[in-house]
């Protein structure tokens, strides 16, 4: 069977890349290893960011979904209480089974072609698909088929670099409280950080940090439980998550990878919905337009030009991140964080999508400008 592009991954990047390429009229094939609705580990929150991103993408509101919506942030920090931000942007807070399985109905309707729940196997220098007894085959593949994601491995031997990847875990604790509050601690695992959502159906609990610096994440993860009172014996989930290592190189030949296959998670933010969004439709646009020129093989460049500013962002955030977790100043940043009313709606207003890092890193500078240059420098 015959496409003009062949998309793996059907979950946020992978449906933006469909539902992109399809609404501009090219026939494609939306292709997954698991049927939706699926479970995925994912806090599960929408930022401003996000949000904006799927209002361009999919053209609507807001998505068809439970959600609960919080405009308080309660920041902690190595023991320390951070302080609250209350009436912060707003973020949305969804369970991604509901809403991976959504972004997957809007771009069926749009026009792409079920391939879920298949598995196969890519020849990348043929553009072929092998579904079973089905082949697929197009000019341009995007791969967004996850962190640990086949085709990257295919391409580059290795999806990923093990000793900068990332590693979280995860319950859902399935009390509903209203007074739950949306908290976020830094330090909760070495060089990462905690989160509790509250959801409509319950509470999503995490943590996440650097792998080679966190040799027994479960007893990180057990620690923080504890520390909010949550009961135990929950299911734990498992994910290995980019932490800003992303592929300066995108992709290779006529092949595109997006979402956590290319490494687009902030490692301050934990941001990666959004990213997953936006790099999904700028590989589709880039197919769209090397396609309409007649030049497939352009795709590639085309793409890789149009991530700069999400590269230029997580490159700034690793910069940033010397800052928040060497032991050597993080004295200086607590302080910053919890006096500074004006630092923390930085960041609010970066996760919002209403800034980027540089004047985040302005900020910084100007609180504490030798403490900043040594972090720069990485010390």
């Amino acid at each position: 069977m015959s496409f003009d592009l062949i998309v793996i991954g059907a979950g946020p990047a992978g449906a933006a890349a469909a539902m992109t390429a399809a609404s501009a009229g090219l026939r494609v094939a939306l292709v997954d290893k698991r049927r939706f609705p699926r479970d995925k580990l994912c806090g599960g929150g929408l930022t401003g960011r996000a949000m904006g991103q799927y209002r361009a993408i999919f053209g609507r509101e807001a998505p068809e979904t439970p959600m609960v919506r919080r405009d308080c942030f309660h920041f902690h920090g190595f023991g320390a209480d951070l302080g609250a931000s209350p009436g912060a942007p707003p973020i949305h807070l969804i369970m991604r089974r509901d809403f991976d399985r959504h972004l997957v109905d809007c771009a069926l309707r749009a026009g792409a072609q079920d391939f879920t729940g298949r598995d196969g196997s890519l020849d990348p220098a043929s553009g072929t698909l092998s579904l079973g007894d089905t082949v697929l085959r197009a000019p341009l593949v995007i791969a967004a088929d996850g962190v640990s994601s086949p085709v990257a491995r295919h391409l580059f031997g290795a999806p990923y670099d093990r000793d900068r990847i990332g590693f979280a875990l995860e319950i859902e604790h399935p009390e509903v409280d209203e007074d739950t509050p949306l908290r976020i601690d830094f330090g909760a695992a070495e060089w990462g950080y905690g989160w509790q959502f509250p959801k409509h159906c319950g509470t999503t609990i995490g943590v996440g940090g650097v792998l080679r610096r966190n040799p027994d994440m479960k007893a990180a993860l057990a620690r923080y439980v504890a520390l909010l009172g949550a009961d135990g014996g929950h299911k734990v989930k498992g994910q290995f998550l980019p932490f800003g290592d992303f592929r300066a190189q995108p992709g290779r030949g006529r092949v595109l990878l997006a979402g956590d296959a290319a490494g687009l998670v902030d490692p301050i933010t934990g941001e990666g919905i959004a990213h997953a969004l936006s790099s999904g439709a700028l590989a589709a646009q880039a197919a769209t337009q090397a396609l309409g020129a007649g030049a497939p093989d352009s795709a590639l460049d085309r793409y890789k030009q149009a991530l700069d500013p999400i590269h230029r962002g997580l490159r700034q955030a690793r910069m940033l991140r010397q800052i928040l977790f060497r032991p050597a100043l993080r004295p200086a940043f607590i302080r910053s964080f919890r006096n500074s009313r004006s630092l923390r709606g930085e960041y609010l207003r970066l996760m919002a999508g209403e800034t980027e890092y540089g004047p985040l890193m302005r900020q910084m500078a100007r609180r504490l400008p030798s403490f900043a240059l040594r972090a720069i420098r990485g010390i």
